[in-house]
């Protein structure tokens, strides 16, 4: 129990919050307030950790502004993949980009899904949370709890939109790696590439796998921040007017 302590301490927080959102949305919202509640919620998240979102636009601007250097060194060690991998990340250094940076801001956002699935999973000492719904459906429910019309038609419209989310953003993960020459920070070319090349564009599909087994409220969460994110990579990363400094 002492080791879950911390966690159930954020967790209670958060329940706090949410419940305090859910209260002053309720003249508004009605029945929905508690699931209003969490969509706000998770805005206010990625609120918190926009600085870090915006340091990593900036590093992937500096590391498609690298591609023709990226290109120049894959051709000139394409039989030393040792002295290729080292070349690239001096390059990268140099420049003061990084081809890893666009994880930190999924990093960070994991502990708060983790609190939200254990505040909608166990009820984790505010049960009343678990029977708030959304168009009649209990948000603590998964979507194996009751396959009738109600909880098909709502789990199935949220998870239609991490579908169609995932595949724009494996689009633009392709998009990414033609403009830098690298995936995840190895080079296009080279040993593992091809299975890199073929495994990240899937990782966002991973989100509509997770949907499937968690709750309705982190299925909630899950697509308000996926629906953030593409938001913020349709403003963000818009292309750039010649001679406009990335930085």
């Amino acid at each position: 129990m002492l080791a879950f302590a911390p966690l159930h301490a954020v967790t209670s927080a958060a329940a706090t919050v949410v419940t305090w959102l859910a209260d002053t949305l309720a003249p508004l919202t009605g029945g929905a307030a508690t699931a209003a509640a969490i969509v706000l919620f998770t805005v206010g998240v990625r609120l918190l950790i926009s600085p870090l979102t915006l340091a990593q636009v900036r590093g992937e601007r500096r590391s498609a502004a690298l591609a023709p250097e990226v290109r120049d060194l894959q051709r000139r060690y394409a039989d030393d993949p040792g002295r290729l991998q080292s070349e690239l990340f001096a390059l990268y250094r140099r420049a003061g980009a990084s081809p890893v940076a666009g994880c930190l801001p999924a990093l960070l956002q994991a502990p708060f899904f983790l609190v939200m699935y254990r505040l909608f999973a166990t009820g984790d000492g505010h049960t009343h949370l678990l029977d708030e719904k959304l168009a009649g459906v209990p948000l603590g429910w998964h979507l194996g709890d009751g396959l009738t019309g109600p909880v098909l038609a709502v789990f199935g419209v949220l998870l239609a939109a991490l579908l169609v989310l995932a595949w724009w953003s494996a689009r633009r993960a392709r998009r990414a790696a033609a403009a830098t020459g690298t995936i995840a920070g190895a080079p296009t070319e080279g040993p593992g590439a091809a299975v890199l090349g073929w495994l990240v564009p899937l990782l966002p599909f991973t989100t509509v796998l997770v949907g499937l087994v968690v709750p309705l409220a982190a299925v909630l969460y899950l697509v308000t921040t996926t629906a953030w994110t593409a938001l913020e990579q349709a403003v963000l990363r818009r292309p750039q007017p010649e001679g406009i400094d990335a930085r």
